[in-house]
């Protein structure tokens, strides 16, 4: 049980909650990124799905031959609904590096990379279930792309032998070039009311065999409307539903969602934990955070995205005009959503030393909000970016003119 959770002291509460049966039906996975919310969530899901139970066998096993256990594991299962914001394209790149590589080399990470990279697609593609988007305008796009994955994915599934090196290679580049087009245009930033309103019909459908899990990503970021739907939900949570909230930000959730869930706290690993995790995940030596590790298959790197954010401010507040289309072209045209986010977080750390003043510190302030609204129209409204980034030179422009041209950069 929990064998593929590394240095997670969450986990021994969570199994003596599942052996004794005190697992409550609404719990909140807390802590750091990168720390195995997911991961843990997933195999709880698989954990407390498991038929060997019934049977009198061991059950939870990583290698439990049960019907359930292979869907979950495969993340093809009917019983899990997985929703909520996350980067997922750079998991994909990375496990897709492993799968391509361990191939060309022949060695016997073959079978463990080729699931490694099928189950991160699977983490993406779960987010656009028909059932989350019932009633939206993008369905039917959203549907084309998820139907390319399948018949792509099914040349590389285990049911099939792998094609030849150079093929696989192509094939796999495919994939990561759909399944970044699914996240860029279609992965909300927040999760919206409808997802919820539909979420909450399809828990109270009574599931063939087994319990129901519905996996919520970064409860922290629910817009109101969403928040009190889903706390309707977890008032009376339907029976045989088990609901697994996670946040990075404990503090952000709304009180009267964590008054009805039990916390389990994630602990953050050490440089030689994470080293391990990604060496014996990824079969990559590399010595650094998991975050790190995974922000080096940016086609940009952040150090780069964050220059470019200190120029495009510098020049604003000198009075010029930055060239927008330039700056974009040189972020990698923000293709991938988190490149885009931290341009906008480094802004932000450019004008800490606007702060040593209190003119400066109410247009940082204001600054502040211009940048927010800024990210909001972007991955909420589906406004351009280009649109976006012009609109934000404006704003900041007019508050340094008010203020008098108190914003300092460091």
């Amino acid at each position: 049980m929990y064998e593929n959770v590394l240095f997670q002291n969450a986990v021994p509460l969570l199994e003596a909650d599942i052996k004794s049966g005190r697992l409550p039906r609404a719990i909140l996975f807390s802590g750091e990124e990168c720390s195995g919310k997911l991961t843990t969530a997933l195999e709880t899901a698989r954990v407390i799905s498991c038929l060997a139970r019934s049977q009198g066998k061991p059950f939870g096993q990583w290698n439990c031959s049960c019907p359930s256990c292979q869907k979950h594991r495969a993340l093809v299962s009917q019983n899990l609904m997985l929703l909520g914001p996350r980067d997922c394209t750079l998991e994909i790149q990375a496990a897709k590096k492993a799968f391509v590589s361990s191939c060309a080399l022949g060695d016997s990470h073959v079978n463990a990379t080729r699931y490694l990279f099928l189950r991160a697609v699977r983490k993406l593609q779960a987010r656009f279930s028909p059932i989350l988007f019932a009633g939206s305008d993008k369905i039917s796009k959203i549907a084309a792309l998820t139907s390319e994955l399948d018949e792509l994915m099914e040349e590389l599934d285990v049911a099939h032998e792998l094609p030849e090196a150079k093929k696989l290679e192509e094939l796999a580049l495919k994939i990561s070039g759909v399944c970044q087009k699914l996240e860029g245009e279609f992965l909300y930033d927040s999760i919206p009311i409808l997802q919820i309103r539909n979420l909450s019909e399809w828990a109270h459908i009574a599931a063939a065999e087994g319990k129901k899990v519905v996996v919520i990503e970064r409860a922290e970021r629910m817009p109101e409307g969403t928040r009190n739907a889903l706390l309707k939900i977890l008032e009376e949570p339907p029976d045989e539903v088990l609901f697994i909230l996670t946040t990075c930000a404990r503090n952000a959730v709304m009180p009267t969602i964590l008054s009805r869930v039990r916390t389990y706290n994630f602990s953050s690993r050490n440089l030689t934990q994470s080293a391990e995790i990604i060496n014996r995940i990824f079969h990559d030596g590399a010595e650094c955070e998991i975050k790190n590790y995974l922000e080096s298959f940016l086609p940009v790197t952040p150090d780069a995205i964050s220059q470019n954010a200190k120029k495009f401010l510098e020049e604003i507040l000198s009075g010029a005009i930055p060239d927008v289309s330039d700056t974009i072209k040189k972020c990698g045209k923000f293709e991938v959503r988190i490149l885009f986010k931290i341009f906008l977080d480094s802004i932000l750390d450019s004008l800490r030393p606007s702060f040593q003043s209190a003119g400066g510190t109410q247009a940082a302030l204001e600054c502040k909000e211009h940048v927010q609204n800024c990210y909001n129209n972007v991955s909420t409204y589906n406004q351009g970016i280009q649109a976006a980034l012009e609109e934000l030179v404006r704003n900041i422009a007019g508050t340094n003119r008010r203020h008098a041209s108190q914003l300092k950069i460091a």
